[in-house]
């Protein structure tokens, strides 16, 4: 599994330059070293954090992107080091090295058609491929557009049993070539699947040019990596707009195969300002729909982690706070308000009680923007203020489909909470661009804030949907994220307990004086 990492200097808000416009940077690699023994390597990226993995290819196209400042009259650095991941562990030393790749932030953007490709080097003797770097400016419009599509009677691939579709969309270029925005999940063994409805950014789909065509491939997933082309479609952000009707019935065409009659057919269509991107949880393109028949995914992640970590709390008593809603009875927008509607006792009994207060208050709150973190995470750190001799630790754990409105006073409450004795888990929801999310975390370059640098490192944060598990084993999902989700926890606690010359409570000396007596049998 292959990975990059880019590094770019940091921006002086100070002293630095205003930033002529943002660029979006698009990674692909092509001929990568194989050095898997019995398949091929499973590439994925890093940039300011983990992006996801690319099973079984020497040859992937990311679709998660770099969005970054461009100025013009600078020398940006940028640095892509590139692995084959063949396990969870973060550390890159566990992992195989597949070669490097330097250049600017520049000569992407002054390359012809903005495309730059380049060898990778760094394995003396060998031939390590190329990385491919496209970069596009990115338009000012910050709505997300929610779309769920159907296909019927795919032409059927697999020689023993039906296909496993999956979609992956494209967004078309000045130059005539297209770019990777989104896939779609995989449904399995069926000629007419129903994927689930998925959030993106309309910049990502079309740069907010509305006539721009959108490309559309439909394939039969494989597990070797070795995806059959069922075939393709085009369309547009304008005629999706028109929502679910005959006009947004599409053949799927193969033009290197014989005909077959596939269709593949818009269900639905909406378009929202990331300041409400929310959504009416009783509308299944909401995150926050309440299906009857499943959890949605802010309760999975709620579940998977509390009913870890609610081991450590002793009374099971955990304060739940939501964010970013209206409040009866006068509708105000609040950012700091308790989901069981106590503003006295926001404590609920364990992860029951929470999940139970969170789908009550979806029926008496209206869901609103902005989304600012920082009250949530100054409420836990008061908290954590109040206690500092060791005795109680304090994590938060923030469920998010990742807008953030206040980035500079979030950035500026954790500056100052890394101090506390708190850790913050972020479990990011949704098909979003979750660039705010990793640069939360600090793996790669620690928060910062007005000249600050965080004492800590005491944020973790997760994409949810890394951990949809392809069968569908929602249990197993669950377990690999609260085990990754937790990997720092114990780490941030003692570095906490060591700062402060904190040394645990001697282990009580075991008297059988304290044992109960028994009664004769």
């Amino acid at each position: 599994k292959a990975s990059a990492t880019a590094t770019v200097r940091d921006f002086d808000p100070i002293s630095g330059s205003i930033p002529a416009t943002k660029v979006e940077i698009t990674v692909s690699c092509r001929n990568l070293l194989d050095r898997d023994t019995f398949s091929k390597s499973d590439p994925c990226k890093f940039s300011f954090g983990r992006t996801e993995v690319i099973d079984n290819t020497l040859n992937p196209d990311f679709v998660r992107k770099y969005i970054l400042d461009y100025f013009f009259e600078e020398k940006q650095n940028l640095r892509f080091d590139v692995y084959d991941i063949d396990s969870k562990s973060p550390d890159l030393a566990k992992h195989d090295f597949l070669g490097q790749v330097f250049c600017t932030l520049g000569e992407i953007v002054g390359s012809p058609a903005s495309r730059l490709e380049k060898p990778l080097g760094g394995i003396p003797g060998k031939k390590c491929g190329t990385v491919i770097l496209s970069a596009e400016e990115l338009g000012n419009c910050r709505d997300y557009a929610t779309m769920q599509f159907c296909a019927n009677k795919l032409d059927k691939k697999d020689f023993f049993g039906k296909s496993d579709p999956f979609m992956v969309f494209y967004r078309s270029n000045e130059d005539g070539t297209f770019t990777i925005c989104h896939k779609t999940e995989v449904v399995k063994n069926t000629l007419n699947p129903v994927w689930e409805p998925f959030s993106i950014p309309v910049r990502a789909l079309c740069n907010g040019d509305y006539d721009r065509t959108i490309k559309v491939e439909v394939y039969d997933w494989d597990r070797d990596g070795s995806h059959d082309f069922i075939g393709e479609f085009t369309t547009s952000f304008k005629e999706l707009c028109r929502g679910q009707n005959q006009l947004n019935v599409y053949e799927v065409i193969n033009l290197l195969g014989p005909f077959f009659p596939s269709q593949v057919s818009l269900l639905s269509f909406m378009t929202l300002t990331s300041l409400f991107l929310k959504g009416n949880p009783s509308q299944s393109t909401s995150l926050h729909y309440m299906n009857p028949y499943q959890m949605n995914a802010y309760a999975m992640a709620l579940k998977a982690v509390g009913e870890i970590i609610q081991d450590y709390d002793s009374d099971k008593m955990f304060p739940a706070l939501g964010f970013g809603a209206k409040l009866p009875p006068d509708w105000r927008v609040s950012h700091e308000f308790p989901l069981n509607g106590n503003v006295d006792n926001p404590y609920c009994n364990g992860m029951e009680g929470i999940l139970e207060a969170y789908h009550q208050s979806l029926k008496t709150v209206q869901l609103y923007g902005p989304t600012n973190f920082a009250p949530v995470v100054n409420h836990v750190a008061r908290y954590a203020a109040a206690v500092q001799d060791g005795s109680q630790y304090f994590v938060l754990l923030i469920i998010t489909d990742g807008v953030i409105s206040d980035m500079a006073q979030t950035k500026e409450a954790i500056v100052n909470a890394a101090k506390l004795p708190m850790s913050i888990i972020i479990v990011g929801v949704g098909q979003a661009e979750f660039d705010a999310m990793v640069e939360l975390d600090g793996d790669d370059v620690r928060i910062s804030s007005r000249g600050k640098v965080a004492e800590r490192d005491i944020v973790q944060f997760v994409p949810f949907r890394d951990y949809m598990d392809r069968t569908g084993n929602h249990v197993l999902s669950m377990a690999r994220l609260a085990k990754d989700v937790l990997a720092e926890i114990p780490d941030q606690l003692i570095s906490y307990m060591k700062s402060r010359a904190i040394k645990p409570n001697p282990v009580p000396v075991y008297s059988p004086s304290d044992e109960p007596p028994t009664n004769p049998v």
